[in-house]
């Protein structure tokens, strides 16, 4: 309206958004198909609020592409519903979200987000295991990265076998100092239904634990980062948006947002110019070809 003194219409932004929707459909196929054979691919979700009610935006994200999906679910349903996790056979990096490990692939798990909980332990509970244990998994990241400087493709087997050993020597320390002892059974009581719980420090214990292949998966194999936050980078602006614009209208328009969204994070990624990009949405009927081959080079 300033540049060119005539208002945009809601009708003719709607229209707007609906046609790129449209015309994006079969690169949404395209694009879950590249998602699903990718090698190494980080998972995320987030509270997404729609009609006034928490929904779930979901993504999944590689270093070239960025895919979004709304539902009312955050678990299995929802990832069922969006096709990619099932027949994902590669290396799937997440955090503990339960929903994750029902999936038959491998599995990594996001350090950043351990890191916080380790931090957590140490300040809240007083426990230097956990301070040590995060110093550890930083020491692990900082020679796999000088290691990679130095043309190395993995850690020699004695290296590995000493992180490992001073991994299994913290988390062996650690439950000592917090040791399960299921409460006593009162004589004539009835007996609760259900696990007995258990301190916070205790559960992260057990999670080191019994997953720790997937926790030291970055040092086993160097193409898996230490972190999920590029999945976070990418989900990091719809957040923004919510605070600034409030939840969607409709189920609609959230799915329009989310579409149009995956197609420009994925331009953004492969350097393409995205203004070019969203102007050929109008011009062309297979413009999703372009960005999958990533055409749009500046």
């Amino acid at each position: 309206a300033d540049l060119f003194g005539h208002q945009i219409s809601v009708g003719t932004l709607y229209n707007a958004q609906k046609y790129a929707y449209e015309q994006l459909a079969p690169f949404e196929i395209d694009l879950k198909t590249l998602l699903t054979a990718a090698t190494i691919a980080g998972f995320d979700e987030t509270g997404f609020r729609v009609l006034t009610k928490c929904w779930w935006l979901h993504s999944c994200s590689t270093s070239s592409h960025a895919y979004y999906e709304v539902h009312q679910k955050r678990g299995k349903e929802a990832m069922d519903k969006i096709g990619i996790l099932p027949d994902f056979k590669g290396i799937a990096i997440h955090d503990f979200w339960r929903s994750y490990f029902k999936y038959n692939c491998t599995h990594a798990l996001c350090n950043a987000h351990l890191l916080r909980e380790l931090t957590f332990i140490h300040e809240r509970y007083e426990q230097e295991w956990a301070k040590e244990f995060g110093e550890l998994l930083l020491d692990m990241k900082k020679e796999k990265e000088k290691a990679i400087n130095q043309q190395h493709k993995s850690f020699s087997e004695p290296i590995l076998k000493l992180f490992e050993q001073k991994y299994d020597e913290l988390v062996n320390r650690g439950l000592l100092l917090n040791p399960f002892v299921p409460p006593k059974q009162v004589k004539g009581q009835k007996k609760k239904r259900g696990r007995h719980p258990k301190t916070k420090a205790r559960n992260l214990l057990e999670r080191l634990s019994d997953f720790k292949n997937d926790i030291i998966r970055f040092a086993k194999n160097f193409e898996v980062p230490f972190d999920n936050n590029f999945s976070e980078r990418d989900i990091r602006m719809m957040k923004l948006k919510q605070k600034i614009s409030g939840c969607f209208r409709s189920k609609k328009g959230a799915q329009f947002f989310a579409r149009i969204r995956s197609f420009i994070m994925s331009a953004r990624k492969q350097k393409c110019n995205v203004f070019k990009a969203v102007i050929d949405i109008f011009e062309h009927n297979q413009v999703w070809k372009n960005i999958i081959k990533s055409d749009y080079a500046e």
